[in-house]
C-alpha cells in the first residue's frame, strides 16, 4: 500500500465507514457523509489551511475525485463545530487499533492552546469562563485560553486528551484522565513525565492503577526518588512528547485553530489531533519508517 494523501484518505474512509462511525438512522442522510466529513477536515490540516473559506474553495477545485459533495463554508463549519464527539471517538478508535513499538511506555505532558491576545477578547469571548491566563515556561510567555493535556504512546499516538483551564493543576488534570479513561491505562504500564507532575496525590492515582511512574528528581527536593540507571535511560525518550506537540504546531497548525466557540474549539483542536492519529495509524500500517512523518500527505 502506498503512503500518499488520496491513498490514507481512501483507507480511512473504508475502515471509518466500515468499523467505526455508527450508521444514520433517523432522516434523510446528509449528501456528506460523516466519514466523508472526518476525511475532509484530514485533508484540511495535513494540507496547510487553517481557515475554512480559503479550504473549501481548494477542495471544491482539486478533491472533488474524492469528495463529490462538498458543503459550502458556513455548512461545513457548521458541521465541524458538531463532529467533536464524534471525532474524539474516532481518535480513540485508531489509538486502539494501531500497534506500538512500546506497549509498555506512555508518555505525558500539556502545551498552551492560545485562544486570544487582547483583554477585549477575553472578556467577551464565549470562552471565557473555561479560557484563562496561564505562563508557558517552556517559552517565556504568558497567554490566555486553555492547556491541552496529552498521553500518548512513544509515536506520538493520541491516547488520552483534555482542554483545560491553565490555572488548573496538570497533576490534577492528569489525574481526572486517568480515572475517566482508566480502561486505556495497562497494570505495568511506565508513564513518563516531567517534575511537574511531582506530588504524592497524582503518583497514588497512578500507583493505584498499577502504574508506575517515572520523571526527573526535583532540584533542592530532597525527598524525591533518585532515578536509577534505567529509569534515566528512560528519561531520555520523555523529550519525545516535545516533537509531538511541535508537529502540532508546527505542521498542523494547533495554534492557528480560529475558534472562538467552546463546541469550535474542541472539534478544532480534535481535528488536529486526528489528523496526526491519522497518519501514524496509515504509517504503521504501510510500514513506514518514521510513523509520525506528515511528508507524504502535505501536497
Amino acid at each position: 500500500m502506498r503512503t500518499d494523501r488520496d491513498t490514507l484518505l481512501t483507507a480511512l474512509y473504508v475502515y471509518l465507514d466500515d468499523q467505526v462511525v455508527p450508521p444514520r438512522r433517523i432522516g434523510r442522510p446528509p449528501l456528506l457523509s460523516d466519514s466523508e466529513l472526518l476525511c475532509l477536515v484530514i485533508a484540511q490540516v495535513l494540507l496547510g489551511f487553517p481557515g475554512e473559506r480559503h479550504w473549501i474553495r481548494y477542495a471544491r477545485k482539486n478533491l472533488r475525485h474524492l469528495f463529490p459533495n462538498i458543503p459550502n463554508q458556513s455548512g461545513y463549519g457548521k458541521r465541524l463545530r458538531g463532529a467533536g464527539p464524534l471525532i474524539a471517538a474516532v481518535i480513540r478508535a485508531l489509538a486502539l487499533a494501531t500497534p506500538t513499538a512500546a506497549p509498555a511506555l506512555r508518555l505525558i505532558d500539556s502545551t498552551p492552546v492560545p485562544c486570544g491576545a487582547s483583554r477585549e477578547t477575553a472578556k467577551r469571548s464565549d470562552l471565557a469562563g473555561d479560557a484563562g491566563y496561564g505562563y508557558c515556561a517552556s517559552h517565556s510567555r504568558y497567554f490566555w485560553g486553555m492547556r491541552l493535556h496529552l498521553l500518548t504512546t512513544v509515536e506520538g499516538m493520541p491516547v488520552m486528551w483534555a482542554l483545560a483551564n491553565p490555572k488548573l493543576d496538570e497533576r490534577d488534570v492528569m489525574t481526572a484522565m486517568l480515572d475517566v479513561d482508566h480502561q486505556l491505562i495497562t497494570a505495568g504500564q511506565v508513564i513518563l513525565a516531567d517534575r511537574g507532575y511531582a506530588g504524592p496525590g497524582f503518583e497514588t492515582a497512578a500507583a493505584d492503577l498499577g502504574v508506575h511512574l517515572v520523571r526527573p528528581a526535583r532540584k533542592n527536593a530532597k525527598s524525591d526518588h533518585q532515578p536509577g540507571p534505567a529509569e534515566r535511560k528512560l528519561l531520555k525518550m520523555r523529550q519525545w512528547i516535545e516533537a509531538v506537540f511541535d508537529t502540532l504546531k508546527g505542521q498542523l497548525s494547533l495554534e492557528a485553530h480560529g475558534a472562538r466557540r467552546r463546541a469550535g474549539l474542541f472539534a478544532r483542536v480534535g481535528q488536529r489531533l486526528l489528523a496526526m492519529a491519522a497518519a501514524i495509524w496509515h504509517n504503521t500500517n504501510t510500514g513506514a519508517p518514521n510513523p509520525r512523518s506528515l511528508i507524504a500527505y502535505d501536497h
